[in-house]
C-alpha cells in the first residue's frame, strides 16, 4: 500500500469527454479513483468482476457500471471483454444547455451497476457517439448531445427506479460533501444559502435519509477508503476527515461500523 489512493487520468486536461471502447489491456487493474471525472462502462461481452469500495459486482453482459469521482475502484476481468467507455468532466454539463441532458447524468449517480436487456442499438449509438467526440468539429456539439441522449435514455430505461436528482439542492449537498468533508449540516447549510431544516427535508426526499446521516455515511465510507488502500495513520485519517482528534474519530467510526478504525484495517489484511 502506499500514502495515498492512486488516481488515474484517461481523460486530457484539454478535453470533458471521451467515448472510446473498453481498453482489453484494463482487463486487471490496481485500486484506484478518478481525477475529478464521472465514468460510466457498458459491457457486451466478458466475465468477472468488478470490486467498487467494499463491494464486488460480477460482470454479466449486458451490464452498465457507473464508477462516481470519489470511489476506488479496480477491475478483475477473466475473459476479452467488449463495450465502450463514457468519461465526463463537469465542464460538459457546464457547457451544455440541455437540462435534461444533465438530468440523466445526475440520475446515474444513483446508481452503480445495473443489468441492460439486450439491444441492438446500444453498441451502434456508442460507436457514432465515439466517432462524433473524436472529430472535435466545433458544430458537433449538438449532435454529440443527441445522440448521448438517446443512449443514456436507452440505458436509464432499465435502471432500477429511484428517486431523479432534479431538485439541485441535494445534489449540490453532496458535491460539496465530496470536495470537503465536514461533520457539519450548518457548514454546508450556509453554503448552500439555506437553512439546516430545509436541507434534511431535501435529502429525505431525494435520499430518503437526513443531511447528517448522509454526512455520516460519506466521512465513514471514505476513512474506510483509507484504511484499506493505504498505509495513512488513524491520526492522519482523522486528520483529514476535518476531525479535532483522533479519539473522536475512533469512537465516531466505531458508532457506525461496531469495529475500531484499526480492527476494521485488520480486518482488510
Amino acid at each position: 500500500m502506499g500514502t495515498t489512493i492512486k488516481v488515474n487520468n484517461k481523460i486530457s486536461r484539454a478535453l470533458d469527454i471521451k467515448i472510446e471502447p473498453f481498453d482489453v489491456n484494463k482487463r486487471y487493474t490496481r485500486p484506484h479513483r478518478h481525477n475529478k471525472y464521472l465514468e460510466l462502462v457498458y459491457f457486451s461481452k466478458g466475465s468477472g468482476f468488478h470490486h467498487m469500495d467494499q463491494d464486488s459486482y460480477e460482470i454479466k453482459p449486458p451490464i452498465a457500471f457507473i464508477v462516481k469521482k470519489d470511489e476506488v475502484h479496480h477491475w478483475e476481468i477473466d475473459s476479452v471483454p467488449e463495450g465502450y467507455v463514457i468519461i465526463l468532466k463537469d465542464g460538459f454539463l457546464d457547457r451544455t444547455l440541455d437540462k435534461h441532458l444533465n438530468d440523466q447524468f445526475r440520475q446515474l449517480e444513483n446508481h452503480r451497476a445495473f443489468e441492460v436487456p439486450v439491444d441492438a442499438s446500444l453498441n451502434s449509438l456508442f460507436q457514432l457517439a465515439s466517432e462524433l467526440v473524436k472529430d472535435q468539429a466545433k458544430d458537433s456539439q449538438i449532435t454529440v448531445e443527441g445522440i448521448l441522449k438517446a443512449l443514456l435514455s436507452k440505458i436509464l430505461y432499465h435502471a432500477p427506479n429511484k428517486s431523479h436528482l432534479e431538485q439541485s439542492l441535494a445534489f449540490n449537498f453532496k458535491q460539496l460533501l465530496q470536495e470537503s468533508p465536514k461533520n457539519d449540516v450548518s457548514h454546508y447549510a450556509d453554503l448552500l444559502y439555506t437553512t439546516s431544516q430545509n436541507l434534511n427535508a431535501h435529502c429525505k426526499k431525494e435520499f430518503g435519509k437526513t443531511a447528517s446521516k448522509v454526512i455520516s455515511e460519506h466521512i465513514v465510507q471514505e476513512a474506510k477508503r483509507q484504511l484499506t488502500y493505504t498505509d495513512l495513520s488513524i491520526s492522519e485519517i482523522a486528520y483529514a476527515s476535518n476531525f479535532k482528534d483522533s479519539s473522536h474519530f475512533i469512537k465516531y467510526f466505531k458508532r457506525f461500523e461496531g469495529l475500531t478504525p484499526l480492527q476494521f484495517k485488520k480486518s482488510k489484511m
